[in-house]
């Protein structure tokens, strides 16, 4: 397993992982997903032989990002990393790949100096696996909020470095 940062080459494939799991995250086309790599603080894959199996890509504070969730912590937080996504493909789901871009992002809030990592669950409807993996992590709900046009609620996590 490769652990390094976004390639052009790999945009493809992140939007196949993307659509993949988009019933928990919002839809991504290639000019968002430039603009955000673009404004990102870290955009990471975990390559396993020779395919990109997973990514994470987090954004710091201060960034011309529409998203309710990070206009959310923007509003209650000076200095955060925000975990915009996190996706590790279907059939490499459950082999630890989640963990170790956590961990990845910890190590780099912890490098850059912010008190606070952030990231959202969605509540309803739940996504269980997703609450109980947050947990181990130390995150704790600092609030909640509708998106997708009161189609889901969301749980605003945070974790203090």
């Amino acid at each position: 397993m490769i652990l390094r940062e976004v390639e052009s080459r790999d945009l493809e494939r992140i939007l196949e992982l993307n659509k993949e799991s988009v019933h928990f995250l919002s839809p991504l086309t290639m000019e968002k997903l430039r603009r955000l790599w673009g404004q990102s603080e870290m955009f990471s894959v975990l390559e396993c032989e020779g395919t990109v199996e997973a990514f994470v890509l987090t954004l710091s504070e201060g960034k011309d990002y529409d998203s309710l969730n990070y206009l959310w912590f923007s509003n209650n937080f000076k200095r955060f990393l925000y975990i915009d996504r996190v996706v590790v493909s279907e059939r490499m789901q459950g082999k630890g790949l989640g963990k170790i871009l956590y961990k990845s992002v910890f190590e780099h809030a912890m490098k850059m100096g912010v008190p606070y990592v952030t990231a959202e669950i969605d509540i309803n409807p739940p996504n269980p696996g997703s609450l109980k993996f947050h947990e181990r992590f130390g995150f704790k709900e600092v609030g909640r909020q509708a998106v997708a046009d009161g189609k889901k609620e969301v749980s605003l996590q945070v974790v203090e470095i």
